[in-house]
């Protein structure tokens, strides 16, 4: 039997692969609960004309990586050439990344002091007096409207465009095993929505196991659901991760650098 700590994650994808491979840097045992998949939506009359409008707006705030990379496929399809009037707003390190990688564009993130929340997103200066200013909001199907809310209160036009659809799904496999005996040295989620759903599956034992999340508004939720030993990691990035894994389960640490790749 091996004696590494069991890491179950939840983080669906390719950052589900980059994840996995930082936490078993360290020398933990990752299990990958399926419990969200990733869908592309089609191209609707309101997405193309996004696209089409793209070089008129000021801003463009992406909520996640999977957004940015289905923006980029995007413009790909209508802009040769990147227009350069937009400026470019991500909610997190990951999603700037993306932006940064496939665009070459610089990218306003929250401040490194502050978590990677929309809150924080918010605080930003440049994002304090919008009149006049149309801002793009490129996000998934759903989710929390307090972006668009505040942006329009501060006097921006926003339109948000649904990229793609989050669909919950039954975890099942060994990790599921795992999640329902409690058999797992700490329990990973970065998403309230997923926090949520999981949250149906744990069973007390469960859920009196160590859970690290991305922020402290996932923290206070996961509190209220039942789940007695949150932990607030530095961001959502594999490296911040990686580095409340290896607190919570006693672990060395692995290459700063390396993990940051990931």
């Amino acid at each position: 039997m091996s004696n590494r700590p069991r890491v179950l994650i939840t983080r669906p994808g390719a950052r589900g692969v980059h994840l996995s491979r930082a936490l078993e840097a360290l020398g933990a045992e990752v299990e990958n609960l399926e419990v969200m998949r990733l869908e592309v939506l089609p191209e609707s009359q309101g997405i193309r004309q996004a696209w089409l409008d793209f070089d008129l707006y000021h801003a463009v705030v992406v909520i996640s990586p999977f957004a940015a990379e289905c923006l980029t496929e995007g413009l790909d399809r209508y802009w040769p050439q990147l227009p350069l009037g937009p400026s470019f707003y991500a909610v997190g390190a990951g999603t700037a990344q993306v932006l940064h990688d496939r665009l070459g564009v610089r990218v306003h993130v929250p401040s490194a002091s502050l978590e990677n929340t929309s809150e924080a997103l918010l605080q930003l200066p440049s994002l304090q007096r919008l009149e006049q200013r149309r801002v793009l909001l490129v996000a998934g199907e759903g989710g929390r409207t307090l972006l668009a809310d505040s942006l329009a209160q501060r006097g921006a036009r926003v339109d948000r465009v649904a990229l793609y659809r989050r669909n919950l799904v039954t975890p099942d496999g060994i990790g599921a095993l795992h999640l329902a005996e409690g058999n797992f040295s700490t329990l990973l989620v970065t998403s309230g929505e997923v926090l949520e759903h999981l949250a149906g599956w744990c069973t007390p034992v469960a859920l009196n196991q160590p859970l690290i999340v991305s922020s402290q508004r996932l923290a206070t939720l996961a509190c209220t659901l039942g789940f007695l030993h949150p932990t607030v990691a530095q961001g959502a990035t594999p490296a911040a991760l990686a580095v409340a894994v290896a607190d919570v389960c006693n672990l060395g640490g692995a290459d700063h650098d390396d993990l940051e790749k990931g």
